[in-house]
């Protein structure tokens, strides 16, 4: 944009408004990277050394924990499976059997249950010990987690505020920016017809052509003059159109009415008076005000 006002000459209107466009856009710049490098500092950097430190400690610790308790889960199965199949085989066998070798079968397959419980149950005292210890490890890191929350609630309440400000700034920027544009003229040198109003943010405006138009009276200063008498103008008797303010204005000098957003003045136009600007009341002060900042309503 700065480049284009240089091109197209900066004396003129649309250079004019270029290089005050162009100079909000860098501060829209500046505030977006001052938000970028706070967010970084503050939420961002805390957030990415948790997930891939601590985080990546516990989730392995947790998936170790996992492992462990199926693996005592296991040994308990086998420990119940061994347990069943030495109460089957050291039943009492029948001494009237009249083919011995079996009850020989059933004492030596007893012997072998009984040594498969004992090493069942081995491994499940180990199976045992390393969960417990796992969990205790997992407890642990979780309970350190609390205090890591209370840090990053505290990097998400700074994020928020920083986000805050950046939005805040940008819509300062914005204002002051519609302000100065407000101030422009609406007709470019060299043209002899008015440019047409921007429109509003909520609401299309009127143009001045729509407008009630004050009749010509002794001593109004002819159009294309900065200055009005506005003491001498008086509202027309009808047609004048309430406004609702959209945003705080400042006024510039004293034939201007500095606005507050959300308030109900009555306006108007004048012969020959620039299509942006209309007549403002509110009560007995009286003063030229932007179209841009008004809704105008039915």
């Amino acid at each position: 944009m700065a480049e284009a006002a240089s091109e197209l000459g900066p004396t003129t209107p649309y250079g004019k408004t270029l290089i005050k466009v162009a100079e909000a856009e860098k501060r829209l710049g500046g505030a977006e990277r001052d938000f970028i490098h706070t967010a970084s500092i503050n939420f961002l950097t805390p957030l990415r050394n948790f997930l891939e430190g601590d985080w990546k400690t516990i989730s392995k610790e947790r998936r170790l924990l996992q492992n462990r308790r199926l693996d005592l889960d296991a040994c308990k199965a086998r420990l119940k499976k061994a347990k069943a199949a030495e109460a089957k085989a050291t039943t009492v066998p029948d001494f009237q059997e009249t083919r011995p070798r079996n009850y020989i079968l059933s004492a030596s397959a007893s012997a072998l249950w009984n040594d498969e419980v004992d090493k069942a149950e081995q491994e499940l005292r180990v199976a045992q010990t390393e969960f417990d210890r796992q969990a205790e490890v997992t407890r642990l890191l979780l309970e350190g987690i609390s205090s890591t929350h209370v840090n990053h609630l505290r990097c998400l309440h700074e994020f928020i505020e920083s986000q805050t400000t950046y939005y805040a700034q940008c819509y300062r920027h914005m204002l002051d920016l519609q302000k100065q544009l407000g101030r422009f003229p609406g007709t470019f040198v060299g043209t002899t017809e008015p440019a047409s109003p921007p429109l509003s943010s909520t609401s299309p405006t009127t143009s001045a052509a729509t407008m009630p138009v004050v009749p010509s009276v002794a001593g109004l200063v002819p159009p294309g003059e900065a200055a009005l008498c506005l003491e001498e103008v008086a509202p027309p008797a009808s047609g004048t159109r309430k406004a609702r303010v959209l945003y705080d204005y400042e006024a510039a000098d004293s034939s201007e009415l500095a606005l507050l957003a959300d308030e109900l003045i009555t306006v108007y136009s004048l012969p020959g008076m620039d299509p942006d600007w209309l007549i403002g009341e509110r009560g007995n002060k009286k003063g030229k005000v932007p179209v841009t900042y008004l809704e105008l309503l039915s």
